[in-house]
């Protein structure tokens, strides 16, 4: 199989920043014994600078398919995923150790998980700059504004055990941001928060990103907050098998 050239090392590059997220017929399945669940995605478009949420039940799949923009599971063949001029789903057909997968993945896409995903033995500091040193990107005027921004002063040369819920969201926050990624991809970043927290933090999220025209695409149950915010929907829908199937609903976005 022939060899994939990037179009760019970096994501400032004006050819993947040109357009932003786009799939079509994007699937991916598990299997555990004769059961089969599968997840189908007919076409989701993310554009610079956009919010969006994925809304559904528990079990529905929202954590599958964020992984699979994150281009941490492969899609099944006959996806077409891009970024800009960047073709991800080819990616995949190197195999999941890949450089270039794994070079994008880290350029590409910021990550903020459920339960912040800090390393407990990097202060609040070294964990935002973590990103920009794997990408080989040491920007700390940019840390600095981000630790400013989110309000983590204080907190910047503590360890994340010292730290409440919120700051270490906050921390995760900054920590997505900070290589400057096209896209932040949150799970339920504010699932474990107190509501006057969770909008805070949630205003933080998207006012941070759009400074920068980064995309954000993020799961939730709390679909009041999501309409409050402005922040539009796309529902997973289980369909009955064999296979179930969880389904996005609506048009592209």
């Amino acid at each position: 199989m022939a060899s994939m050239s990037l179009p760019c090392r970096s994501t400032c590059c004006p050819k993947l920043m040109s357009t932003g997220l786009h799939m079509v017929d994007g699937r991916i399945s598990l299997s555990d014994g004769d059961r089969r669940f599968e997840v189908h995605v007919p076409e989701l478009q993310l554009d610079p600078g956009q919010a969006l949420a994925l809304t559904g039940a528990s079990g529905s799949g929202k954590t599958l398919v964020l992984e699979m923009l994150g281009l941490l599971r492969a899609p099944q063949g006959g996806t077409t995923y891009r970024v800009g001029n960047a073709d991800l789903a080819a990616l995949w057909q190197r195999g999941p150790r890949n450089p270039e997968l794994a070079e994008m993945r880290g350029r590409l896409f910021g990550f903020v998980p459920q339960s912040g995903g800090l390393l407990p033995f990097l202060t609040v500091r070294d964990n935002i700059a973590l990103p920009q040193r794997v990408c080989g990107q040491p920007d700390p005027d940019w840390c600095a504004s981000l630790i400013d921004r989110l309000g983590l002063g204080d907190q910047a040369g503590q360890y994340p055990a010292s730290l409440s819920i919120g700051q270490r969201q906050r921390t995760a926050i900054a920590r997505a941001l900070s290589h400057r990624p096209r896209i932040v991809i949150a799970d339920e970043p504010t699932s474990a928060l107190d509501p006057s927290s969770a909008d805070q933090v949630l205003v933080l999220l998207l006012e941070t990103a759009a400074e920068q025209g980064a995309g954000v695409i993020l799961s939730s149950h709390d679909l009041d907050r999501m309409d409050r915010h402005g922040i539009a929907r796309r529902s997973l829908k289980l369909e009955a098998g064999p296979p179930v199937t969880s389904r996005l609903e609506g048009g592209s976005c």
